[in-house]
This record gives structure tokens, C-alpha cells and sequence, in this order.
């Protein structure tokens, strides 16, 4: 897979914070998904030697029927720092490294972590979307902005995700009784898809089985 780079990622907190506000116009949360989806692929990281050395971990499973066809690792330098609300700019390096490697191009990529579900409407998901050119969703594990309603504890029961009177993702129970997902558009996908996808990647676990084996692998020993 091959991959052009919009800009550097030798960077400044401010200068950072100029590329999300620059990029975000870009994003686009409609559908333009190629049809039909054949491959999803999950994204995740993990971090050695005490956070210094970046781990990335692929995986491209076919679609519908979500078996593994293909992984992929590497690891590179950490060089941003942990900064909730710039993910992207300490994770997507490794990332971008890891995706260089598969043979498999995923027509859909399950980000762990947000979409326009941020500050800036600009998560790694939306950022990686833009780079790669492949519409992605921002399937995080905790909140990081917004607000929402009492959600029922059954599967597939979701609410709206507020901030500033606007709704930027959703709320999802994807296995019932278990804490739910944050969802939301990262690029090339509407919510209502995006929610439709991570529902059909979800077996019998609270995470799509795209994000659940990159996790596993991401943080493998």
C-alpha cells in the first residue's frame, strides 16, 4: 500500500493544532465507500520500552464474514507526546508503517480512537482517513468530549453524542449489559453507516473483531 505524506511529523504542539484546524475542512462524513465492502481492516497501537518505541498493528479481515486475511507490525521511535486530543500525531506514523507493508487494501479501516468526535472534529480516525485515502471510522473505548443521555443496556442501543448543540458521534452498545463504544465519522462515512459497519464487524465481544485482533496484536509481547 502505498502512501503520501501531507506533512511532517516533527512537530510543535501549536503547530500541530494548525494542521488540525487546517485538515478538518477537508473531511468529508458522507458516504463514498466503494461497493460492496469485501475488506475492513482494525488499526491499533501499543507502546515498548516505556513508551519510547511506537508499535502499530494492522489487521484486514474479508467482509462479511470477517475472517483474517492479513496482518501486519511495526514499530518506529515515539516522537510526539501523549497529549489527549493529538493522537494522531504520536500514533499514525507507526501506523502509516504498518499499512505500507499489507498486500490486502482495506476498503474500510476501524480506527481505534475518535473521528470528529474531538475538539478540533479532527481524531486520528479523520486524519488517517485523509492521509490514506480510505473512509474510516473512530471507534473509541472512552469519551473524550460530549455528552449524551441514559443509554438502554441492549445490544445495538445507541444515543446521540452532543457538544456545543451539535451531534458528533453516537454512543453504542455493542454487546448488551457491557460499557458501550464512542462512534463517530472519520472520513468518506456517515454516522448512520459508520454504526451500521461497526455493529456488522461485532461478534460476541464489545469490540469489532477488526479492532479486538489489531489490539491483541498491537500489545503482544
Amino acid at each position: 500500500m502505498k502512501i503520501s505524506q501531507r506533512h511532517a511529523w516533527s512537530l510543535t504542539v501549536d503547530e500541530a493544532r494548525k494542521i488540525q484546524e487546517t485538515l478538518r475542512y477537508e473531511v468529508i462524513t458522507e458516504d463514498k465507500l466503494k461497493q460492496p465492502i469485501q475488506y475492513v481492516a482494525g488499526v491499533d497501537m501499543g507502546f515498548e520500552a516505556d513508551g519510547t518505541i511506537s508499535r502499530a498493528a494492522v489487521a484486514v479481515l474479508s467482509f462479511p464474514d470477517l475472517q483474517l486475511q492479513e496482518t501486519s507490525l511495526a514499530r518506529r521511535p515515539t516522537t510526539f507526546p501523549y497529549i489527549p486530543g493529538f493522537l494522531s500525531f504520536r500514533e499514525i506514523p507507526a501506523v502509516l508503517d504498518a499499512l505500507e507493508k499489507i498486500q490486502t487494501i482495506p476498503d474500510l479501516i476501524l480506527c481505534d480512537g475518535q473521528g470528529i468526535a474531538h475538539p478540533r472534529r479532527f481524531g486520528i480516525a479523520c486524519h488517517l482517513g485523509l492521509i490514506v485515502d480510505i473512509p474510516t471510522i473512530g471507534v473509541a473505548k472512552s469519551l473524550l468530549i460530549g455528552k449524551y443521555e441514559d443509554l438502554p443496556e441492549t445490544r445495538g442501543s445507541c444515543v446521540p453524542l452532543i457538544d456545543k448543540e451539535e451531534t458528533i458521534g453516537v454512543v453504542l452498545r455493542t454487546r448488551t449489559k457491557v460499557k458501550p463504544l464512542y462512534i463517530s465519522s472519520g472520513h468518506r462515512i456517515s454516522l448512520p453507516t459508520a454504526i451500521d459497519y461497526v455493529l456488522r464487524c461485532t461478534t460476541k465481544y464489545r469490540l469489532p473483531e477488526t479492532t479486538r485482533i489489531a489490539d491483541k496484536l498491537a500489545s503482544s509481547k
